[in-house]
């Protein structure tokens, strides 16, 4: 008796063991989304871990391709859903024609709502096929859009909002980097740049090349005055590395940076010109933490920080990170990596 009792005890701790494993989880799929098929991607070394919806910028730069060289150590704590939004890489390239035209690009706009409405579709589908009462978001730059809009909305859903790079004011918001930069290529007697902003001109603009054009003169001085990401962190994965990927990726960039900046002569409109976080965005119901470069030039820390100061939340908490730009860099993941355990009450 003796030994048949010890066997059961012995027999219920293994049980239980085998229990408590681990149970990964893996998965790539087309899900449909507002009505299309959008590209998620699920992966985790212990899907009972808690979910945390990564929110990509651009709009139209996808994470997908690179979640391992980024994000890949926190599958062991985490259940990290990827997302191509509406407009980019996989999920273009699966409702996109096979012959993208200037014609598609007016027939086809691009919103703000329904790319919000897109997001909490994502997260109410997550909550259920993960089987979790909450998600915690991470949105970055225009990725901070969706993410203040959809935890403004549906704060049930969610545990905290975490934004990096905020984006306040769309309109402001550039404005302010054009003096920015203009200031900086002044002082470092930069008459290239300085004759190239002059023929710009200020803020808003009507065609989206001039957004591009000054783009790409903040970006190049962010680069000289920030530290960069290592450069393996954007090395493709063998299967995101071949020609009809790539081809989505730069078409879908392209198709959501014109409706993002907008071009009047097609009849685009800026899709986030109504954007102001100051006027519609003060009062949450769920933590907020806001994570900012000091030498962000396009989404200026000042701005990040006035509008953090009017926030009303459960809790909040702004981290300026030394050293870091607009976009990701380690500090900044390390940065994000602490909030989430913070929001999620972690050791």
């Amino acid at each position: 008796m003796k030994h048949t009792l010890l066997l059961i005890f012995l027999l219920s701790i293994v049980s239980g063991q085998l229990f408590a494993q681990a149970k990964p989880i893996n998965e790539e799929s087309f899900i449909t989304i507002g009505g299309i098929e959008q590209w998620v991607t699920i992966s985790s070394e212990d899907r009972s871990k808690p979910v945390i919806l990564f929110l990509h910028g651009g709009p139209g730069s996808t994470m997908s391709p690179y979640d391992d060289a980024i994000y890949g150590h926190w599958k062991k704590e985490f259940v990290p859903v990827y997302w191509d939004q509406r407009g980019a890489g996989r999920t273009f390239g699966r409702n996109a024609p096979e012959e993208v035209t200037e014609d598609y690009w007016i027939e086809n706009p691009l919103t703000v709502e329904q790319m919000t409405a897109d997001g909490i579709e994502l997260s109410e589908y997550l909550l259920k096929h993960l089987g979790k009462k909450k998600i915690t978001l991470v949105g970055t730059s225009w990725g901070s859009i969706l993410g203040a809009n959809m935890a403004l909305a549906r704060p049930d859903l969610y545990t905290a909002y975490i934004g990096h790079s905020q984006i306040v004011n769309y309109t402001s918001g550039f404005v302010n980097a054009y003096n920015m930069v203009q200031q900086m290529a002044k002082d470092a007697n930069d008459q290239e740049s300085l004759d190239k902003l002059a023929a710009l001109g200020s803020p808003p603009y009507e065609d989206a090349r001039k957004e591009g054009q000054l783009m790409r003169i903040i970006k190049n001085y962010e680069k000289q005055n920030s530290v960069a990401a290592p450069p393996t962190w954007w090395k493709l994965k063998p299967e995101y590395d071949n020609e009809k990927d790539t081809q989505d990726r730069y078409n879908g960039d392209d198709y959501s940076f014109l409706h993002f900046a907008g071009h009047k002569q097609m009849g685009i409109k800026p899709m986030a010109a109504d954007v102001d976080f100051m006027k519609n965005g003060l009062h949450y119901k769920i933590p907020v933490y806001l994570i900012q470069g000091d030498k962000d030039i396009l989404t200026a820390p000042d701005l990040t920080k006035a509008y953090f100061d009017k926030v009303k939340a459960p809790k909040k908490e702004f981290v300026l990170v030394p050293g870091a730009a607009h976009g990701h860099n380690q500090a900044v993941v390390d940065a994000q990596y602490k909030a989430v355990k913070k929001a999620l009450k972690l050791k």
